[in-house]
C-alpha cells in the first residue's frame, strides 16, 4: 500500500457512487457484535469485496460489509466485521478502512471488541470502556514512509482514548444503571489464546483486558486526528491461578448476551455527538 493517499480516494469514490450518506460517526463491530447493526437505520450496504483495495474478513461471525444509516438520528458507517494481522494481514491493511472512513467524513470512530479480562475484580459479560492501551503486535501501521497529507510523522498518543468521549459513555451507562468498567487494553497477535504465564506477565505490566484487534485502527484514527471511543466486552477470564477450557462458540455466546448494552452505551454516545 505504497501509495495510500491514492488508494484511500478510490475507495472512497467508489463508496460515493453507492451511497449519499455523509456520516459523522465510524463504528467497528467486533467479534460477536455484528448485531449492534440492527439499531441501525439502514440506508446502504456494501461488501468489503466490491470495494476497491479492502481486505475480506475471514473470521467467523464477521460478516464483511459497510453498513449506511442513522443511528439516533446521526449519519454512521459501521464496519460489520474487521480485519486482524493474525489474518496475515500487513497493519496497513488492517487498518484501511479506518482512513477510508475519515475520508467520507467520519470525525469519531467507535471501536468494539471481544476480549480475555486480566483484572480479577472484572468478570465475563462486563463491558470495558478503553482508557488507555498497550501494543504487544511486535508491529504498527505508521511504519514505512508517511504521508504528511494522512497525518503527522510522529503523531501524540496523549488523549488517544478521548476522555469527553469515555466521560459520556460512563454518563450513558449510569442512565441505564449498568456498572460500566474502566481499563486499560494490550493487544496481541494471536490467534491462540494466551498461555498462563503470558496472562499473568500481562496483568503485571498493567493490562485489564487482553485482544487480538483495536490497537492498530486507533493508532491509524490518531493519526489522522480523529477522536475515539473503545468498547469492549469481557467475554472470559485469563486468570492464571483458575484458567479453564475456552472456544470460539463460548466467547460468541458471552458477546451475544452483553451485546445489547453496549448497543444502547454506544447508541447513546452517537446521539450526544
Amino acid at each position: 500500500m505504497e501509495n495510500l493517499f491514492d488508494l484511500i480516494k478510490d475507495a472512497a469514490d467508489f463508496i460515493r457512487k453507492e451511497t449519499n450518506v455523509v456520516p459523522k460517526a465510524g463504528i467497528i463491530l467486533g467479534t460477536g457484535l455484528g448485531s449492534l447493526a440492527d439499531g441501525i437505520e439502514i440506508a446502504a450496504t456494501i461488501d468489503y469485496e466490491n470495494i476497491p483495495h479492502f481486505p475480506v474478513s475471514t473470521v467467523e461471525s464477521h460478516k464483511g460489509r459497510l453498513l449506511f444509516g442513522r443511528l439516533r438520528g446521526k449519519s454512521v458507517v459501521a464496519m460489520q466485521g474487521r480485519f486482524h494481522f493474525y489474518e496475515g494481514y500487513t497493519l496497513k491493511q488492517v487498518t484501511f478502512p479506518v482512513r477510508v472512513m475519515k475520508a467520507l467524513g467520519i470525525e469519531t470512530l467507535i471501536v468494539s471488541n471481544a476480549c480475555g479480562g486480566l483484572n480479577p475484580q472484572f468478570k465475563a459479560g462486563d463491558i470495558m470502556a478503553i482508557t488507555d492501551h498497550i501494543n504487544l503486535l511486535g508491529a504498527n501501521p505508521l511504519i514505512g514512509r508517511n504521508d504528511d497529507r494522512i497525518g503527522v510523522r510522529f503523531p501524540d498518543m496523549y488523549n488517544c482514548y478521548d476522555k469527553d468521549l469515555v466521560a459520556l459513555a460512563e454518563t450513558v451507562a449510569l442512565e441505564m444503571k449498568f456498572p460500566l468498567k474502566k481499563g486499560v487494553y494490550v493487544a496481541v497477535a494471536g490467534p491462540n489464546l494466551e498461555t498462563g504465564a503470558e496472562y499473568r506477565f500481562l496483568r503485571n505490566i498493567g493490562a485489564d483486558v487482553v485482544g487480538m484487534s483495536t490497537v492498530p485502527e486507533v493508532i491509524a484514527a490518531r493519526h489522522q486526528g480523529t477522536r475515539v471511543l473503545g468498547m469492549s466486552i469481557i467475554t472470559d477470564m485469563g486468570l492464571p491461578d483458575t484458567l479453564e477450557p475456552c472456544s470460539l462458540e463460548r466467547i460468541i455466546a458471552t458477546a451475544n448476551k452483553a451485546e445489547p448494552f453496549l448497543r444502547d452505551i454506544i447508541a447513546g454516545v452517537v446521539q450526544r455527538l
